[in-house]
């Protein structure tokens, strides 16, 4: 078709083509698609559900975390002893190679001694085991164990005499002090 012949069919009330074009091209009617209650329902359960698989799963983490916490707990106890029994080794070792020696002099026998010592003293260094020798310090009783009172020109409740020293562990006391304290003037 020609343009005026599409004018004279516009122009005689002819319009059934154009009806049809703008029908086609025109969107159906809005019509609103609200889900049915089952379809909320069934989404309502999957949302439950997705919710409820997480926190199973964030429980069995929780457990696994408070499991393996109480393991590292555990193996801390176990060997927490460890680093120091590994330096004790050494001392042992002196000991017995000095054991081992047949024909010993009384100044070598010393002398492997007091390098045993030092090994010794090194290893308690090494692990905050600390000793307390309290010569004229004022009795502590956490720290002292007084075995007896003498009559002394010192202070009265000094340590006159320390007959055992005493080892302190991380500023903690493993065995007191046992001293001899003054009586007083």
């Amino acid at each position: 078709m020609s343009n005026p012949e599409n004018a004279q069919e516009a122009m005689l009330g002819n319009e059934p083509a154009t009806e049809q074009a703008t029908a086609e091209a025109a969107p159906a009617p809005n019509v609103d698609t609200i889900p049915s209650v089952e379809e909320q329902f069934k989404a309502l359960e999957l949302k439950a559900a997705e919710h409820y698989d997480a926190w199973l799963r964030a429980k069995a983490e929780g457990e696994n975390i408070r499991r393996r916490a109480q393991d590292d707990i555990s193996k801390a106890h176990k060997f927490a002893v460890e680093k120091f029994a590994g330096e004790l080794l050494a001392v042992k070792d002196s000991l017995e190679a000095a054991l081992a020696v047949q024909e010993q002099t009384v100044d070598s026998f010393k002398s492997g001694v007091e390098l045993t010592l030092k090994q010794l003293v090194s290893a308690f260094e090494k692990n905050a085991l600390n000793e307390v020798n309290p010569v004229g310090e004022k009795f502590d009783p956490h720290k002292h164990q007084a075995i007896g009172m003498v009559d002394s020109e010192q202070e009265a409740n000094t340590v006159v005499t320390v007959l055992q020293k005493g080892y302190t562990i991380a500023e903690r006391t493993l065995r007191p002090a046992l001293v001899m304290v003054a009586k007083g003037k």
